[in-house]
């Protein structure tokens, strides 16, 4: 999956799967997780947000299965 690059305090890369409905995440600590079953308007809607951080503390961590990925 390609990630692109986003500006966010919490984030580093966002990349989307809509097929597989996957959000990947680097962090701007380097860590990187794939969060699972998210929808294309969360994706969307992520993207959009004032805060891309904030979104993802609200709409995403917590909501969804996730993964490392090493």
């Amino acid at each position: 999956m390609k990630l692109r690059p986003v500006q966010s305090e919490m984030l580093r890369l966002v990349g989307y799967d809509s097929k597989r409905r996957i959000l990947e995440v680097m962090f701007n600590s380097g860590d990187r997780y794939r969060y699972k079953g998210v929808p294309p308007s969360k994706y969307a809607e992520m993207m959009k947000a004032e805060s891309i951080g904030q979104y993802m503390h609200k709409n995403i961590i917590g909501r969804y299965d996730y993964e490392r990925v090493l």
